[in-house]
């Protein structure tokens, strides 16, 4: 490789349940004169996943368990809020004043098991918040699927969320679901992993 750029797709509209991002992506490449070739990679925002994909969960649905009780009393976070986090997860790792850090079900370590609050709109004065898409793996591969078939090129897709940092400031990407290209390769020659 001898370049490298990042593009950001415009005109993308607000996404809803039930969206077809592939419809969606491909009608932004066109928008945006961009062609896809092979060997391209095309990072998507977990949220506008999880929106497309309906993971979004009204807190007035939500009746907290003793458990969430007691735990978001120590957190200072909504009861309602806490049971969704914890039955996304498989243990809580860290909880303290404002910090509740988890394992989520998929094997993430972070904040409130990726459970987001920010940019879901209220509706009718309810609060609601957005899950994790339930298998962001399997959601890449059918982007990639539907985008290869509407474009006609085979690219890669990554589906990326910002995790805090411990002990840092600021967020870094990650990938949490990937198709099309090795998320992980090992170096048998070499000890140790590469990424």
């Amino acid at each position: 490789m001898t370049s490298f750029e990042v593009i950001a797709l415009q005109g993308l509209p607000l996404i809803e349940a039930g969206d077809d991002l592939i419809e969606l992506i491909a009608s932004a490449l066109k928008l945006n004169g961009v062609t896809p070739r092979a060997g391209d990679v095309l990072v998507v925002a977990q949220k506008i996943v999880s929106k497309a994909e309906g993971r979004i969960v009204d807190l007035a649905t939500i009746e907290p368990s003793a458990q969430a009780v007691a735990l978001a009393a120590d957190v200072d976070k909504d009861p309602r809020l806490v049971e969704v986090i914890l039955s996304e997860s498989i243990r809580v790792v860290r909880a303290r004043r404002g910090v509740l850090i988890v394992e989520h079900r998929l094997g993430f370590i972070m904040a409130n098991a990726g459970v987001d609050q920010s940019n879901v709109a209220p509706v009718d004065g309810s609060h609601r918040v957005l899950l994790l898409p339930e298998n962001p793996d399997r959601s890449a591969e059918t982007l990639r699927r539907g985008l290869a078939a509407a474009t006609g090129t085979d690219v890669a897709v990554v589906i990326n969320d910002s995790f805090g940092r411990p002990w840092r400031q600021g967020t870094a990407g990650v990938a949490i679901g990937v198709a099309g290209l090795p998320a992980l390769i090992l170096n048998s020659a070499v000890s140790g992993f590469w990424v």
